[in-house]
């Protein structure tokens, strides 16, 4: 496996001094009380810290940070490498779905249709079906500085087959437009692990001739398996797919 890059900053332990914090501030106030030093942080508090962290600029600043090094590490490979490739995944990492994950609460995924006048939840694949996600734009950057070095783009999703056409169109008309594909999920297929479905994906376009020089993603799960020179994880406190 190669090298993985991540943000400076460490959710884990921001979410842990939020929570060490409302505690303490709650133990000031009450009648002391006797907590189980085993229990996880808890989930309210975690949602909290993970809008926080998202609405105060440091979400941004930390997806720019790991976009900086792989646009720099981009430009080296493209020159050593014969057919230079990257491999970009979708969702969190290309386009940002904000909008829903607030909607949902955090939850996912969530099931049933996506009415927009409702001030409610939305389904995940109705929501996808939209086309509505905007760039990440620190990674636009990274695929624009990409196409512009002539190395080719690809992405693999999660996403099922049959939400191509919408997927493919959000993409182009959010700035990625000149990729060389877009690998889904079969409909109906199930994994153990993003991991299981994405790593021979990679395979398949190295046998294909190219190098894969940068495997960018959101989740560990994305970069896992081999087949890529190096690896850009972005910051992601939102959700975890296995």
């Amino acid at each position: 496996m190669g090298r993985i890059d991540i943000p400076s900053k460490a959710i884990g332990a921001a979410m842990l001094v939020f929570s060490v914090a409302a505690i303490v501030g709650f133990a000031r106030s009450e009648t002391a009380f006797v907590a189980s030093a085993s229990q996880p942080i808890n989930v309210g508090d975690a949602i909290a810290a993970a809008a926080a962290y998202h609405e105060s600029g440091t979400y941004q600043r930390d997806l720019a940070s790991v976009a900086q090094q792989a646009t720099a590490w981009i430009l080296e490979g493209a020159e050593s490498a014969e057919k230079p490739a990257v491999v970009f995944d979708i969702d969190e990492t290309a386009l940002a779905n904000w909008d829903v994950i607030k909607r949902d609460n955090f939850g996912r995924p969530i099931a049933g249709p996506c009415d927009l006048a409702l001030d409610g939840p939305c389904g995940w694949a109705a929501w996808d079906q939209l086309a509505l996600d905007p760039a990440i734009a620190p990674t636009l950057e990274i695929f624009q500085q990409a196409k512009a070095s002539k190395v080719a783009v690809f992405f693999i999703t999660g996403r099922p087959e049959d939400q191509r056409q919408a997927t493919e169109r959000n993409l182009r008309e959010s700035g990625y437009d000149g990729f060389e594909k877009v690998y889904m999920v079969p409909v109906g297929a199930k994994y153990g692990s993003a991991a299981d479905f994405k790593t021979p994906v990679r395979a398949e376009i190295e046998a294909a001739g190219y190098t894969i020089i940068a495997n960018i993603g959101d989740q560990p799960s994305d970069l896992f398996g081999g087949h890529a020179q190096r690896l850009f994880l972005l910051p992601n406190p939102f959700y975890r797919v296995p």
